[in-house]
This record gives structure tokens, C-alpha cells and sequence, in this order.
């Protein structure tokens, strides 16, 4: 909820005994507590929210992103589904600005690609059924029902797709790329769909098994999941700050907004002049 997520950046950046913080997965969050950071100078490493207006949105030197955004999540998306042959597609999105965005950049992305949108729905977070959606989308017939928003809306989706027998193409994006997505529908159910994620999977990173090895040692309950190696890398990287500057607020921002071409845990990480890291890659997940 950004509203509680205003109330606790605002607690944390007012504590000047706190030197940076390591924040968020939520876009609507980080969208707004972004301003909050950029007002008490706080450097903010943003280790899985993806809109581009958390960076780009304003010229603040104290926020810093190690996963690309969403544009490129659905550039990758847009080349990769038309070229596998799909050509027509209904969106379902959250209305929130992460899945309007999403549903924007799709949008763009594929029709530059020659795919063509038969139909667009927005739905809320909270919604519980969306057979009336699901209904105008099967008349519809397209190849593909692009959902973009997070897992519990993108679980109820996808259930209730099998339910009403529409055998389209899902494809989600990095939102629904969890263990939860496949655990709230079952293997079955849950099989075949799609999604586009920051990164390379981390077997195949130098230094992805040893850092398996090492996050199944510490006993952790949950998985690492898409964003762990990203959450891994921004906290690395602020505690390196600190330990050469000190805990310093404006001595971390100019730390790391120095850092280019730096090799780890999820490839090379060089930050621009609004602190989004330029080299991420992409990966589909099925």
C-alpha cells in the first residue's frame, strides 16, 4: 500500500542514523516514497520495482535501480511473441500505474512488431472474479491474453481462464514470476505460461551456484526468487559505499552513482545520471 509505504520511508530517511536504504518491490510504492528519499537525501537502491518513472521521473541523484524497468520487459515481450507467430492479443491489466504502464509499453511495443490488440480491460487489485472480462475476451478469440499486473490478480486470471475453456496463450510479465504464481495454480494449470524478467537465470552467472549454495546454508524459508540477486547486489554495493566513504548520505549517492561496467552477481551494473543501471539483461520464462 504506498500509503504505508510513505509513512515508514518518511520514519526511516528522518532518522539520521540511517545511512541508505535497500527498497522496494511495488512500483505504486516506490513511486511514492521516491520524493521522500530525494527530500532527506537518503541514497535508495531500488532492487525490484520496475516503473520507469522511478528513476527517470525526476532528475534525483539519490535513487538507484539495479533492474532494468518495464520497457525493456516488453520490448524483449513484443519481439519474442510475434516472432514465435502469435498475432493477436487482449490485455487484462491492474489499474494501478504499474499495470497501466505495462499495458502502455505492450501496447506500443507490439503493434510496432505488426501484432495487433483486439481488446483492452482494466480490472482492480482486489477484484475476485472476471468472468465478464473473460467472456468479452473469448468471443474475441485472440492468440494471446497479455495479463499485466502481480501474482494473486494473475492467479485468478489464469484460474479462471481454464475454467471458461479459453485456450489463449497467458503471458504475464515479471510480476507473476514467483514460486507463488505456480503454487496458487498447480503445476498444471500454471504450465505454459509466460513472463520477462530482469537478468540472466543464475545458473548461468559466474558466481549463481555459489550463491545458491550459500542462500540454502543460511535456511531461509522462502526463494530467492526474480529479484533476490538484485536485492543481493544493491545491498553489496551500499555496504561497499559505506565502508569506503563512511555512512555518509551524500557521500554514497556520489559512490555509487560512480559505479560503471562493475562485474556481479547479475552481470555488469553501470549506473546513468538519473542512477538506472543501463546493462540489463532480459530473460523469458515459461
Amino acid at each position: 500500500k504506498p500509503n504505508i509505504g510513505v509513512q515508514v520511508a518518511t520514519k526511516a530517511a528522518s532518522d539520521r542514523k540511517m545511512a541508505a536504504t535497500l527498497a522496494h518491490y511495488c512500483s505504486a510504492v516506490a513511486l511514492g516514497t521516491v520524493d521522500i528519499f530525494h527530500r532527506f537525501h537518503m541514497p535508495a537502491m531500488v532492487w525490484g520495482a520496475v516503473h520507469p518513472d522511478i528513476t527517470y521521473g525526476n532528475n534525483y541523484k539519490e535513487i538507484f535501480r539495479t533492474p532494468g524497468t518495464m520497457i525493456n520487459q516488453n520490448q524483449v515481450a513484443a519481439r519474442f511473441m510475434t516472432g514465435q507467430g502469435y498475432k493477436t492479443f487482449a490485455i487484462i491489466h491492474d489499474i494501478t500505474d504499474y499495470g497501466k504502464s505495462h499495458k502502455d509499453y505492450f501496447t506500443k511495443f507490439i503493434s510496432e512488431q505488426g501484432g495487433k490488440i483486439l481488446g483492452t480491460f482494466g480490472v482492480t487489485s482486489d477484484q475476485q472474479d472476471f468472468t465478464a472480462e473473460l467472456t468479452k475476451i473469448k468471443a474475441l478469440k485472440p492468440d494471446v491474453i497479455y495479463f499485466g499486473g502481480l501474482v494473486p490478480v494473475g492467479v485468478r486470471v489464469r484460474s479462471q481462464m481454464a475454467k471458461l475453456g479459453i485456450d489463449a496463450q497467458f503471458e504475464g510479465v515479471s510480476g507473476i514470476k514467483s514460486d507463488a504464481f505456480i503454487t496458487g495454480l498447480g503445476d498444471e494449470t500454471a504450465e505454459g505460461a509466460l513472463s520477462f524478467v530482469e537478468g540472466v537465470p543464475l545458473e548461468r552467472l559466474p558466481g549463481g551456484e555459489a550463491f545458491e549454495k550459500s542462500y540454502a546454508s543460511h535456511g531461509y524459508k522462502e526463494s530467492p526468487e526474480a529479484y533476490g540477486p538484485f536485492a543481493y547486489v544493491g545491498m553489496k554495493q551500499v555496504l561497499e559505499a559505506i565502508e569506503a566513504e563512511g555512512p555518509k548520505r551524500d557521500k554514497i549517492v556520489t559512490y555509487l552513482g560512480a559505479i560503471k561496467g562493475q562485474d556481479t552477481l547479475v552481470g555488469k551494473v553501470s549506473y546513468d545520471e538519473h542512477g538506472q543501471n543501463t546493462e540489463p539483461a532480459i530473460s523469458t520464462y515459461v
